[in-house]
């Protein structure tokens, strides 16, 4: 059976703040995911499917169920790492970026994975049931209605997402894998809200509405029309579009590590921090780290101040609230004039 075509990245019609969003978390996969809120109907899904689409294949380890990466030796899983110390060469493939998808239903040993601890005190050997994070090590892990997974759930998944790592404990045995992965996860605000401790630990936050232009309406629907009456054809019509972003993208994951910040640029987002009474330390390095990325994405090797204002408004938003269900209320033009 023929797979489905996937509707292109760069043939969503505006949106571009989640698009900039995904783009940055791709790049940077440390900013700690993304977190979409907005109605129905307004390309969530689609934009997703369709960066992990957009992307080239990537080098993998044969046979690990982690999708270990041969070229980076300090993330590989303990098998790979083995086979590594040894001095054998890796067998590589390539595969491609999937979306690894999160039912809200998911517990959390099917979440994290789990031991065999009979296994281990009878063989003396770990035996690790890998779980969906071990699927989503190198891929896009997409949480649909997150706002109704399980607080804890949520928890383990936001700790996997910044450090890189899924750690499973039980009974005095623990084991660890690579959990690099970029975490998406999208609500609607009208089913139920996420209490603002776990809103904090997302880096990124973007809220998507319906267009309002009747000119941006007509090109959705004539771009959608089009697609359904020959997606071969419209998929053809925004390769060259395609590949100028892939290969942009790409070019900033390798230009992100040499990317620098002047030291007033760091003292400008401590201060306005401190001016907007923002707690903890959590927001001022994920406006550094996102803006290093913008950077990058740009071109560049330093940071200049349009990249702090850029990450200011995907940072800051969300973590503005005091208390559950209470809005967000982030002043941009205090921003603006303290960021001058």
């Amino acid at each position: 059976m023929k797979r489905t075509a996937v509707y292109p990245f760069t043939a969503i019609v505006g949106q571009n703040d989640m698009k900039l969003a995904l783009i940055l978390n791709i790049i940077n996969p440390a900013l700690g995911g993304v977190l979409i809120k907005g109605e129905k109907g307004t390309a969530k899904s689609t934009a997703v499917r369709a960066l992990a689409e957009l992307l080239p294949q990537m080098d993998v380890v044969h046979g690990c169920k982690f999708n270990c990466n041969p070229h980076e030796p300090h993330l590989l899983c303990d098998s790979c790492a083995q086979i590594y110390a040894s001095g054998t060469p890796f067998t590589i493939e390539k595969a491609k970026m999937r979306v690894v998808e999160l039912p809200v239903s998911a517990t959390e040993d099917r979440v994290v994975g789990t031991l065999d601890i009979e296994h281990a005190i009878k063989h003396g050997e770990k035996k690790f049931e890998a779980g969906i994070l071990a699927q989503a090590n190198r891929n896009i892990l997409y949480v649909d209605e997150i706002n109704l997974l399980d607080d804890h759930v949520v928890d383990v998944l936001l700790d996997a997402a910044a450090m890189g790592i899924n750690t499973v404990e039980r009974e005095g045995v623990s084991y660890s894998h690579p959990a690099r992965f970029v975490l998406v996860g999208t609500m609607n605000p009208e089913e139920g809200d996420i209490r603002p401790q776990l809103l904090d630990r997302f880096g990124l936050s973007v809220v998507v509405v319906g267009e309002h232009e009747p000119e941006q309406r007509v090109e959705v629907i004539k771009r959608r029309l089009a697609y359904e009456a020959d997606a071969d054809a419209f998929i053809a019509s925004y390769k060259d579009e395609q590949e100028k972003l892939a290969a942009r993208i790409m070019q900033a994951r390798s230009l992100l590590a040499q990317v620098t910040i002047a030291d007033d640029l760091l003292a400008k987002v401590a201060r306005l921090s401190i001016e907007l009474g923002v707690d903890g330390h959590r927001a001022d390095i994920t406006v550094i780290k996102t803006a290093l990325t913008l950077a990058a994405f740009n071109g560049r090797q330093q940071v200049e101040l349009e990249d702090v204002k850029g990450a200011a408004r995907l940072v800051l938003p969300h973590r503005m609230r005091r208390r559950p269900f209470e809005e967000g209320q982030l002043d941009w033009s205090k921003v603006e004039s303290f960021l001058a």
